[in-house]
This record gives structure tokens, C-alpha cells and sequence, in this order.
């Protein structure tokens, strides 16, 4: 504030000196202002500072799982009584073609690690916590095949178009085309159990949608659960990601990566950027995934299936 000007004494009737100019200052420093914070709004939107928080933290860990110990000649994974009872009302399978087979099998032997943006998987960590209250299927085997199917949504074309295999498509890789009932419409209205959260980053306009992050982990929580996962990470978590790929050998592949990921996580805490474990996918195989892959190599079907893969991976 200025100081007010002091004027020496004169005449009764002197006129009163002229007023002047208002000062500009305050204005300016206002308009200054402004601009610097929209400046840093800016800059922070594009280093992605603005965006998914970081203060979002993981659902917390239920059990720590002991890993599996491989028996010789074991049979067909355990499953609770539950479990049983739900997969006596038939499991739902997914019918992967032999393209898809032989490409998810490539897929499996190189097996690259992305690296994931701690904002990016702040957003999911709601959904995922939504989908394991609602469907009670443990949240870390949700993730896994979530990295599995899409490294969390960062795959290419994860939000258009379909797969390599032109079957399947979104976050969760549902086939859309193994009508005229397909896997998605067997639970596309999952997300009608939980509740969106207010927002989250790839939010599609119409429901359900294989593209919306919330309707297609909904609908995998379902599918899993539909398939008898719970919350233990055990024989019938293997068998229900088993039944998310398909029977065949690559599946066996596929279950075992996806249930020894989610394992490992368990006992040593979430990490998105950590590759699995050898052992673990070792021990998980021996444990469930072995008495599967004999009891396929039974079957006409499931030995082209192994030719196929070996071929691959050559």
C-alpha cells in the first residue's frame, strides 16, 4: 500500500492537487500469476504428473501362498467344495483356435517383462479391489492374468481391434468370436455387480464394452469365479486359469506362468515390473500342471496341439 503523500500547509482555499494514475501493479502480478500456475498445469499434464494418482495403493495381500510341492504321479489339481460345486454346473472354456494356440505358445517362450508406470497402475488397483469383493476370487490372480493377457493394458491394440488371432480383444483378451454365445456374452453384465469408480483413465461411452479397464475385469473376476477360483492360490486358481485359456498344452503353459506370477506376489509382495520365478512356474508345474498335461497327452486333439507348440518353439 503507498504511503500517503504529505503536503505542506497553504492557503485556506488551495485546490485539491490532481489525482493520478492508478498503479498497474497489482493486476500485473494477478495476470502473472495465472499464467505461471496454468504453465505448470500444463507441464505437469504432459509429463503425466496430472493423470492416475500415485497415492493409490495396492489391495491388501490375503494370504501368503506356500508353493507347491511337486509329487510324482500326482492327480488333477484339488478344488474345494465350493469349487466343485461350481464346476459341476460346467466350467466355462475358452475354445482358442490352433493360430492363437501356436502364437500364445511363441508368446510363452520369449515371455518379455514390460515396464509399467507405478501412475498407470494406480488405476486399477479399485477395480481390482471391486472385482475381488464381489466375485471372492483373490485379486493377485486377477492381476496376473491381467499381465498375461495384456502386460496391465499396455499392449498394443489393447483398446481397438482384435488380437493376433482375431478372436479376442481388450484389457482381458475376451474372444468375441466363439458364437454364437461367446465367452464375453456369458458375462458381459459383470459389471453390473460392483460399483464404478468415480473414474478411471480408459472409460468407454456405452456398457458393457471389452475396451472399458472396469467391465472387462469385472467380467474376468466372474468368469474365474464362474470357473471355481477363490481366494486361495492353489489347485483350483490353476484350474480356472486353465479354463481361461483353453485345454490344451499351451494352457497348461499358460496356468502355470499365470498362478506361479500370482504365488510369488503373495510371498514377497505385488511388483508389476518382476519377471516370475523359474522355480516357482517349476514347482507349480509339478504340483498341478503336469498330471494335466499327461492326462492330455491321452487324447488325439491334445497330441496335435503338442506338435504344434513344439514346432514354435523351435
Amino acid at each position: 500500500m503507498k504511503e500517503p503523500h504529505h503536503q505542506v500547509p497553504g492557503p485556506a482555499h488551495a485546490p485539491a492537487p490532481a489525482p493520478g494514475p492508478p498503479s498497474e501493479r497489482g493486476p500485473w502480478l494477478l495476470a502473472c500469476s495465472i499464467g505461471a500456475i496454468g504453465l505448470a498445469l500444463l507441464v505437469a499434464v504432459l509429463v503425466g504428473a496430472v493423470g492416475r494418482t500415485t497415492s493409490v495403493a495396492p489391495p491388501p495381500i490375503l494370504i501368503a501362498a506356500a508353493t507347491p510341492t511337486p509329487v510324482a504321479n500326482a492327480p488333477a489339481p484339488p478344488t474345494s467344495a465350493a469349487a466343485r460345486r461350481r464346476r459341476s454346473r460346467a466350467a466355462i472354456v475358452a475354445q482358442p483356435s490352433s493360430a492363437q494356440q501356436s502364437l500364445e505358445a511363441r508368446r510363452l517362450a520369449q515371455a518379455p517383462e514390460s515396464t509399467i508406470d507405478a501412475r498407470w497402475m494406480g488405476g486399477f488397483y479399485p477395480i481390482y479391489a471391486t472385482a475381488q469383493g464381489t466375485f471372492g476370487v483373490n485379486w493377485l490372480l486377477l492381476a496376473s492374468i491381467h499381465m498375461q493377457e495384456s502386460a496391465f493394458s499396455t499392449a498394443p491394440s489393447t483398446y481397438r481391434g482384435l488380437n493376433f488371432a482375431h478372436c479376442c480383444g481388450g484389457p482381458m483378451q475376451f474372444n468375441v468370436t466363439n458364437g454364437p454365445v461367446t465367452t464375453w456374452d456369458l458375462v458381459s453384465d459383470s459389471y453390473r455387480y460392483g460399483s464404478r469408480p468415480a473414474s478411471y483413465d480408459h472409460i468407454t461411452a456405452t456398457h458393457p464394452s471389452i475396451y472399458d479397464d472396469f467391465d472387462a475385469i469385472m467380467a474376468a473376476a466372474h468368469l474365474l469365479s464362474a470357473d471355481g477360483a477363490e481366494y486361495a492360490l492353489d489347485g483350483s486358481a490353476w484350474n480356472a486359469a486353465y479354463d481361461y485359456y483353453g485345454h490344451d498344452a499351451t494352457g497348461v503353459a499358460y496356468a502355470d506362468e499365470v498362478l506361479a506370477r500370482a504365488i510369488g506376489w503373495s510371498q514377497h509382495g505385488f511388483c508389476f515390473n518382476c519377471g516370475v520365478e523359474p522355480a516357482m512356474v517349476q514347482a507349480v508345474h509339478g504340483a498341478y500342471g503336469a498330471p494335466v498335461l499327461l492326462a492330455l497327452a491321452a487324447s488325439p486333439r491334445a497330441k496335435i496341439a503338442r506338435v504344434a507348440s513344439a514346432t514354435v518353439r523351435r
